[in-house]
């Protein structure tokens, strides 16, 4: 009995013939031997090649025929690739898009507000936070500002001194008496060497505008009597004197730093 391998070759050998002797039809004419004319090899037998193509494929000892799955990508028909998205699907892109923009424009304009408010703050405040645990001045300058070196009622103290003739002693003691209560009243950042012009601007950035203008009137009447040289008028200095408790009145040092309206 023939082996598989011997089978195997028998039947390729007898496929071999088949397709050599189609193949020669094609080439030579059998009968002439001249070469086949075009109508000669269109009438050549194709079905016997293909039979014989057919049997070595079906052959269980050649491999037979196998069937496989593979995957592969869909091709998108041309009309579906070209027809354009729905409306309302733009529609929902667009505004997703612009709202995106939108976030980061309202985030931003948060950010510069957040910023210039702080900035804003430290001004203002900037001075008594960094005074706030420092240790309080004693004097400014050569003027005591201690409250126990102050009457307790200053405008009418300043008052019997002005209608006594001691004007420059009124007057200092009218400004000494505005920087103690600036300071230990209304937590106001003022240091030892700070000038006339240091005080009213951070007394006008610690109080509300009325009693900052008048800081600034008071602190004027000083600088004019006292650098200048020029003589006040009476109700200049008297008006001074009845509105100094009214504007800067005693305040204790628990409550300072929430009451200054």
């Amino acid at each position: 009995m023939p082996s598989r391998a011997e089978r195997v070759a028998a039947r390729m050998a007898r496929a071999a013939g088949a397709l050599l002797c189609a193949a020669a039809a094609l080439v030579a004419d059998p009968a002439t031997g001249q070469p086949a004319s075009a109508a000669a090899r269109q009438r050549v037998d194709v079905a016997a090649v293909e039979a014989a193509a057919s049997a070595v494929r079906a052959d269980s000892d050649l491999g037979g025929i196998r069937k496989e799955r593979t995957w592969r990508f869909k091709k998108r028909d041309s009309a579906e690739s070209t027809s354009p998205d729905p409306f309302w699907f733009n529609l929902a892109r667009w505004l997703a898009e612009g709202g995106r923009g939108l976030v980061w424009l309202l985030g931003t304009a948060a950010v510069v507000a957040a910023l210039v408010t702080a900035r804003r703050w430290l001004a203002v405040h900037g001075d008594a936070v960094r005074s706030r645990g420092a240790r309080l001045p004693s004097h400014v300058r050569e003027l005591d500002i201690r409250p126990e070196s102050l009457p307790a009622d200053i405008g009418a103290a300043v008052r019997a001194l002005w209608l006594a003739g001691e004007r420059r002693a009124a007057l200092s003691l009218l400004y000494r008496g505005a920087l103690s209560r600036l300071v230990h009243s209304y937590a106001v950042a003022i240091a030892d060497a700070s000038t006339e012009g240091d005080c009213v601007r951070l007394a006008r950035a610690a109080l509300p505008a009325e009693r900052g203008d008048f800081v600034a009137t008071l602190v004027s009447a000083w600088q004019l009597a006292v650098y200048g040289d020029r003589p006040l008028a009476n109700e200049q200095v008297l008006g001074l004197c009845d509105d100094f408790e009214r504007m800067l009145p005693a305040l204790a040092s628990a409550a300072a730093t929430g009451e200054r309206q």
